[in-house]
């Protein structure tokens, strides 16, 4: 392991799994600098290149995918690595999104930790070398909305099938289903917010196409 070659960044807004990731890796022997969204993130990269950046994709202000795009879309940042973390977005179109995105590695949560340390030795010895063209713009809010749609419409349906259970459970499960209930209500929230982000880029540029022709 070469801990000489830059630190790592963990971008993630779960404070718990932040700190586990923060301690797991410090023990480990990196250098770590921690942030709670896709924003910092990229103030902490412009002030300092990582080695690597460990990011979750769902998150407030600027997502992992957002993060993502930006990098790549940068050429002083395109060769970073990016290892994703997720629990919500683990289906095969969105592990496929992410890398045609130019993330790395892709790693579903809860975060075996083992396989994470095996993943930054191996990103650490290869070093900076991301090859990648950065896809064009519409393609991306394009992919990304269908994404966001795909999450949308199964929050919706978790949401139904939670209100359904409160009216049938006995009164002993309630706390559990309206705690998960209340979670649910709330990411869908957050998912609605970056859908109408990500629709009105998506007129901008068609907007822009069209007035170019």
């Amino acid at each position: 392991m070469n801990t000489g070659s830059g630190y790592l960044l963990i971008v993630e807004d779960d404070l718990d799994i932040l700190k586990l990731l923060d301690t797991t890796l410090t023990f480990s022997g990196y250098r770590v600098v921690t942030t709670r969204n896709g924003r910092e993130g990229l103030e902490a990269i412009q002030k300092e290149r990582p080695a690597i950046v460990i990011a979750d994709i769902m998150m407030p202000k600027l997502d992992g995918f957002g993060l993502v795009h930006r990098m790549r879309i940068n050429p002083e940042t395109r060769d970073i690595p990016v290892v994703f973390i997720t629990a919500t977005y683990v289906a095969r179109e969105d592990k496929e999104f992410a890398l045609n995105i130019g993330a790395t590695r892709f790693i579903q949560k809860p975060v075996d930790l083992e396989m994470l340390r095996e993943t930054i030795d191996e990103l650490m010895k290869q070093g900076k070398h991301v090859d990648f063209e950065p896809i064009r713009e519409y393609n991306f809010y394009d992919g990304y909305r269908q994404r966001l749609e795909a999450k949308l419409d199964q929050k919706n349906k978790q949401i139904a099938r939670d209100e359904l259970l409160l009216g049938t459970q006995p009164s002993e499960g309630d706390q559990f289903l309206h705690a998960s209930l209340r979670q649910a209500i709330s990411e869908r929230e957050e998912l609605k917010l970056l859908l109408d982000q990500v629709n009105e880029q998506l007129g901008k540029l068609i907007k822009r196409s069209e007035t170019s022709r």
